[in-house]
């Protein structure tokens, strides 16, 4: 232990205050939880019922409607129709508790609700204490002088936010895209989505707790990295201290690494709130970094503070010292759009994130750790957390700094326009700054941006025209977005998290516009609503591609968990109720057409829709990486889903991976072999996402079907880091000659000192026209060197997207979906606890002819 003062004199004696307060039995922060597995006290009623009925809190009306018995299942079949008279219903929750003497005796006592969703009204011992109307923020109340030592009765009374909603949108003279629920400080998704079923939920969504103090209080402390240098880092702890009288608060921070630190200070404080600020250096620091350029390392401090009286709840953070700016220099193209992560320029690779349930207390702490570790498995190093959703819980942001994986974060605001008056104002203003608050001290967070799709679609998706505004009335919406984007958002990101950037809306520019290609973010749906072919993707690349997707079905083992095998059809009821686009299926069976043949049963239109998807995306990401540095970043729709359904996913509701996926993986690794046909010519790239230059040997082979190596090139290249390099160049002609095109592939290989970097097979024709052989593909299980189960498999004649089913098993493996090179032995390994045999009796293999 290093102690940051000489032990003498006056501080000597600060030095034994410290020891003295830290184990004598002074009092001490109170908090008692009214919520959580450890309470079971809560009741849930709709208003004017009579009879009370178990609730869960943290919850939702409609998982407390399920667990009573009293709705089927909301995700099942087309239930979600049968249950829409529940959001227009006012619904009641009660509980009582009692108070122990520390709690009660303390001189400041305040319920501390973190979530409620959304039109609520508290009553502790039938006084009204609060009225909330938002979800996304914390309330806290002065509650002592209702309290009872024993008996206390808390009810929350949540008025339909439908209803509400509707009733507010009658006070304006105009409607507003998105209809009732751009009133309300609501999760959005919640009305519905092209994704996302129809489920206006209410409840106390996030834990409720009574908080006591004496004598003074920390409110919240902010990390800030004043500089950042090999030698040092400077920072200063901002504390926000509030207290009942003029005192001296002493803190003692203690920095645990590869050492443990000690740091003390004495501070003056006055009545009532105070800013203190605590200077702080870390010697020879080691930086954060994200997923791919080095270890996310964290820096774990603990602050404790004491007076002579108190001694206060430590407070506890993991901090990472980086730097991290948004690039918007101008170029020869327009202007450049990157992030520089401790001064190196960084390319984002990553998907946009969901909530991951319509019902949000039901997403478990180890659900985000299997998701975020999905990601970062997927050599992912950013995610966006997209504006019609929620502002995400804690575990969320803690998993992604360990994890290495950047946010960009949205307000919560998307694909509508809002009201301006002063008090939706003052709330979204309050809003955010909780919420800024709340996640500024993560490195993970690297950018706030103010909406979703909103100036887009007031520019180019025709809304003033769509809802016949007067030239007084779009004046009026436009200055409303204005001050909400330009002057509150931004105001707020400024005052409270001046070090990182705002982005008032994603996209900047449309996508039907060129200029959308030139700077900015871009949101590309020409492929989709475009209708566009997938070969679009490798002309239409911008600055940063924040969004674009397309459709594929999730496993059959999802689908049974939601419909009957009667219901496997893209007609039934079930099946059209978990497609949520108008023409979804519709649009993968057009794709399909074009690049598949048709599939034999419902279970190969799985299969192949997954395939569809992946080789679109495939196309996409590797369009964008082999355009580094002009293009900086590539983040696909999307990531997860709420509820099981057919979507842009890659991982569905139940964390399956689609082919996509897989896919992903491999397209997101370190080293990227690509090629493209460009005229008569065949090119071929290399893309390095390792800083320096990359110095390796290149490997081309054509190769037949029956393992035939046709023709082959190969030779040295160097490839910097800044930008993707085309290192071969070739005449059709030359190598498709006597050739027959739908059953030969070129092999890609980039290698250094004989080992693999990279490896990519490139087809001559579509996945339709390739004649392909049947298969009888062969497996052994083993166990690898450190002990996991593996499966190898092999052909005799090239087998494509090999599938390996595992059923209901829950299974990750380490490849699946993989083109298989005759007399190839390829060897994937198996995540899961079952042993060998029970794998063998549950295995299905089977590839791209076994569809037809």
């Amino acid at each position: 232990m290093r102690i940051h003062f000489m032990m003498t004199g006056r501080k000597f004696i600060f030095f034994c205050i410290l020891l003295f307060i830290s184990s004598a039995a002074f009092s001490q922060a109170q908090t008692k939880y009214l919520s959580g597995e450890n309470n079971s006290a809560w009741q849930c009623r709709k208003q004017g019922d009579e009879k009370w009925r178990p609730a869960n809190v943290p919850g939702t009306v409609h998982t407390d409607l399920l667990s009573n018995h009293l709705i089927d299942d909301p995700f099942y079949s087309d239930h979600e129709k049968k249950l829409q008279w529940i959001d227009t219903c006012n619904w009641e929750y009660a509980t009582s508790f009692d108070c122990d003497s520390a709690l009660f005796n303390s001189s400041h006592v305040e319920l501390q609700f973190d979530g409620l969703d959304t039109y609520a009204k508290v009553f502790l011992n039938d006084v009204l204490i609060l009225t909330a109307d938002n979800m996304f923020r914390s309330w806290n109340v002065n509650c002592k002088s209702l309290l009872k030592e024993n008996n206390n009765r808390l009810v929350i009374q949540f008025e339909s936010a439908v209803r509400k909603g509707k009733t507010l949108a009658k006070n304006l003279p105009y409607t507003l895209p998105g209809d009732e629920k751009v009133f309300t400080r609501k999760a959005a998704y919640q009305y519905g989505w092209d994704w996302g079923p129809r489920f206006v939920t209410c409840g106390i969504w996030r834990p409720v707790k009574i908080v006591s103090w004496d004598f003074f209080r920390i409110n919240d402390i902010h990390i800030i990295q004043d500089e950042l240098a090999d030698t040092a880092a400077s920072l200063v702890a901002e504390v926000n201290v509030s207290a009942d009288e003029a005192t001296t608060v002493y803190f003692k921070m203690v920095l645990e690494n590869d050492s443990r630190d000690s740091m003390y200070f004495e501070q003056p404080i006055r009545k009532g709130d105070n800013i203190l600020n605590l200077p702080f250096k870390i010697r020879n620091p080691k930086r954060w970094w994200c997923n791919g350029l080095g270890e996310p390392f964290l820096y774990h401090l603990s602050v404790q503070s004491t007076n002579v009286f108190a001694k206060s709840e430590t407070k506890n953070f993991e901090i990472g010292l980086r730097t991290l700016q948004l690039v918007q220099d101008a170029d020869s193209i327009g202007r450049r759009f990157y992030f520089k992560l401790n001064g190196i320029p960084v390319f984002m690779k990553g998907a946009n994130y969901i909530p991951a349930d319509n019902f949000l207390p039901r997403v478990s702490e180890n659900g985000y750790k299997e998701m975020i570790q999905s990601a970062a498995d997927a050599n992912m190093n950013m995610l966006r957390v997209w504006g019609g959703g929620i502002y995400e819980d804690d575990a969320f942001y803690k998993l992604c700094d360990e994890n290495g994986i950047l946010v960009w974060q949205d307000f919560m605001f998307a694909c509508s326009m809002y009201p301006g008056d002063s008090l939706f104002l003052d709330n979204v203003k309050e809003e955010a700054t909780q919420n800024v608050m709340r996640l500024r001290n993560h490195p993970c967070l690297a950018l706030w941006c103010g909406n979703n799709e909103m100036d887009e679609g007031w520019k180019n998706w025709g809304w003033p025209k769509q809802y016949h505004y007067s030239e007084k009335d779009s004046a009026k919406i436009r200055n409303d977005y204005e001050k909400i984007f330009m002057d509150v958002l931004k105001g707020v990101v400024e005052t409270n998290d001046g070090l990182r950037s705002y982005w008032p809306s994603s996209p900047s520019i449309g996508w039907g516009h060129d200029e959308s290609l030139r700077e900015g973010d871009s949101h590309y749906w020409g492929v989709w609503w475009g209708k566009e072919p997938f070969e679009m993707y490798q002309s239409k690349v911008g600055r940063f591609m924040s969004e674009y997707g397309f459709q594929g079905m999730p496993s059959l083992e999802t689908f049974k968990k939601f419909c009957d095998a009667k219901d496997w059809s893209l007609t039934s009821a079930a099946v059209k109720n978990h497609q949520k686009h108008p023409t979804g299926y519709e649009t993968i069976q057009s794709y399909l057409e074009k690049d598949y043949r048709q599939p034999k049963d419902f279970e190969n239109y799985i299969y192949v829709s997954q395939l569809l998807q992946a080789e679109g995306m495939k196309t996409a990401i590797e369009a964008h990486r082999k355009s580094k540095p002009t293009c900086m970043g590539t983040l696909y729709w999307q990531l997860n889903d709420c509820w099981p359904v057919t979507s842009w996913s890659s991982m569905d509701y139940f964390g399956n991976w689609k082919a996509l996926h897989y896919t992903v993986k491999k397209a997101f690794s370190k080293f990227l072999v690509t090629a493209e046909k460009k005229g008569e010519n065949l090119v071929v790239y290399v893309s390095s996402d390792q800083p320096g230059n990359l110095s390796a040997k290149f490997k081309l082979k054509l190769i037949d079907f029956n393992g035939n190596i046709l023709w082959g090139d190969s030779g040295n290249i160097s490839v910097a880091y800044e930008s993707a390099a085309k290192i071969y160049m070739i005449p059709l002609k030359e190598i498709l000659t006597n050739v027959q095109p739908a059953r030969v592939f070129l092999k890609m290989v980039v290698e250094k000192d004989k080992n693999v970097l990279t490896e990519n097979l490139f087809y001559f024709t579509g996945p339709k026209n390739l004649m392909l052989d049947k298969t009888d593909i062969q497996y052994v299980f083993s166990k690898t060197k450190d002990n996991r189960q593996a499966v190898t498999v092999s052909s005799k004649t090239f087998a494509k997207n090999v599938f390996i089913d595992f059923g209901d098993a829950n299974v990750k493996l380490s490849d699946n979906y993989f083109d298989l090179l005759p007399g190839e032995k390829k060897t994937i390994t198996v995540q899961n606890s079952m042993s060998s045999e029970e794998l063998a009796r549950k295995i299905k293999i089977k590839s791209l002819i076994d569809s037809y």
